[in-house]
């Protein structure tokens, strides 16, 4: 078991019980969603970017448009911040006050660095193939022009805090003896069946990415 020290910008607060330091939980929850928020400084004002994000390794990944400012404060080395979280169930409690959900969020901490060359063109690809698994392969290559518009971002796991709720209702005893119900219900996620683009040319089928998907 590989573990995460806590240090000043990790050590939770609150509810620090539930903390976990083992990095595999992290890396299960990074390899189990889609979206982060990027949290940066971007000329003086605190800002909050929503992005999809993929792990590579002991990277995070992000990517967007060079005409972003806020990726080129990143690019530029800003200290930044990105925050992930899942949502697995809704604990229903018998008061509201006890009522929550079972949720894993983990906020990792540092700074990004700008990859070029074949590194970038190979991140890019993993950040295609975290959204559609083995899409990259149906595409043709990113142009010249496509790679030079883009920023492509990684940032070490090196420093980060995870918290994991699953507990059950923590209602008053008085409370357990009365009529109300109690428990949670897990949260599904799932696709719907693909929709064609207006302009795809008739003949064309589903790709196996997209079929894979919503089997």
């Amino acid at each position: 078991m590989v573990t995460n020290p806590p240090s000043s910008p990790t050590r939770l607060t609150r509810m620090a019980d539930k903390a976990v330091t083992d990095l595999a939980a992290l890396h299960a929850l990074l390899d189990d969603v889609l979206l982060g928020h990027v949290a940066v400084l971007v000329d003086g004002h605190p800002v909050a970017f929503p992005t999809a994000v993929a792990r590579d390794g002991d990277r995070l990944l992000v990517h967007g448009s060079t005409g972003s400012s806020w990726l080129r404060a990143l690019s530029a080395g800003a200290p930044a911040s990105v925050t992930v979280t899942a949502m697995d169930a809704v604990v229903v409690a018998r008061a509201s006050f006890e009522s929550s959900f079972h949720y894993r969020s983990a906020v990792l901490f540092g700074r990004f660095t700008a990859l070029d060359g074949d590194e970038k063109e190979r991140a890019l690809d993993v950040l295609v193939d975290r959204i559609l698994p083995g899409r990259s392969a149906e595409l043709r290559r990113p142009t010249k022009r496509e790679l030079a518009a883009t920023l492509i971002l990684a940032l070490p796991i090196t420093e980060w805090s995870l918290k994991v709720s699953e507990r059950w209702p923590d209602d008053l005893p008085e409370d357990v003896d009365g009529p109300t119900w109690a428990g949670i219900v897990p949260l599904r996620r799932g696709y719907g069946d693909p929709v064609p683009a207006p302009d795809l040319r008739a003949g064309i089928p589903v790709p196996p990415s997209v079929r894979a998907l919503s089997d």
